[in-house]
């Protein structure tokens, strides 16, 4: 019997997925307010969206599946309340239930933060929504980030922000966004940055600079090539997930 496409593609990368660097796990030195999902959790996801073959459909069945679980590990972080609850045994438990629609906003930097938005608004259909268009200058060295748009709830500063984009490379874009956001009145450590790959030198430069902010991310990679392009990355996300290369 001839298997799926999908059952081919976690038989070639699942294996190779699990056995690389390329997936740390959480380091002994990483600032407390990093969150890195399960490597063996996201390791089949990552693995397909790695490989160069993965076709624009391929790619997003895998992504919007990497989306959901980080939507819903950002969406945790959201809510320290306990509360008591009964259960159908009788038994009283202390829960930490889902923090209320009507306390968070979702800001997507477009284009490539629309993709991760689409599950957030699945797992929160009432959340509110923002948006910043911030686009790097290639023709720079420095691949300095450009601020083109930004719209946001006129209550934004009394939200709790969910500021989503799938790559932190050089960290310029998501330092602007966030401090886009920071004058409209909403404090960092309200802000959860939230994305698929990160790298060292993004972190750094992010969380120097908003050493409150959050960060929920599904793998940390090595680092910044000469281009400023993260090694080993996944190529454009932006383009791969919605189908312009």
């Amino acid at each position: 019997m001839r298997r799926s496409w999908r059952a081919r593609v976690l038989a070639r990368v699942l294996p190779l997925a699990l056995a690389s660097p390329f997936l740390p796990a959480v380091m002994a030195t990483a600032p407390p307010n990093l969150h890195l999902l399960s490597p063996r959790t996201v390791a089949p996801l990552l693995g397909a969206l790695r490989d160069a073959s993965t076709d624009t459909p391929k790619f997003v069945f895998y992504a919007s599946r990497l989306h959901t679980l980080l939507a819903e590990e950002a969406l945790a972080w959201q809510s320290d309340d306990e509360v008591s609850i009964t259960t159908p045994t009788g038994a009283v438990v202390a829960i930490t239930p889902a923090c209320r629609a009507a306390e968070l906003c979702a800001v997507s930097i477009v284009r490539a933060g629309d993709a991760l938005l689409e599950s957030v608004r699945r797992c929160e259909p009432g959340i509110s929504v923002g948006k910043v268009l911030i686009q790097r200058d290639e023709s720079s060295a420095d691949k300095l980030p450009k601020l083109f748009y930004s719209k946001f709830p006129p209550d934004i500063a009394d939200k709790k922000v969910l500021l989503l984009d799938p790559m932190l490379a050089t960290g310029g874009s998501a330092k602007m966004a966030v401090q886009c956001l920071v004058e409209r009145g909403v404090e960092a450590s309200r802000i959860t940055f939230v994305n698929v790959v990160c790298c060292p030198e993004g972190l750094q430069s992010l969380l120097e600079a908003f050493p409150s902010l959050r960060v929920v991310s599904a793998a940390m990679d090595d680092g910044l090539n000469e281009h400023k392009y993260i090694m080993p990355g996944l190529g454009d996300y932006g383009d791969r997930y919605f189908g312009t290369l």
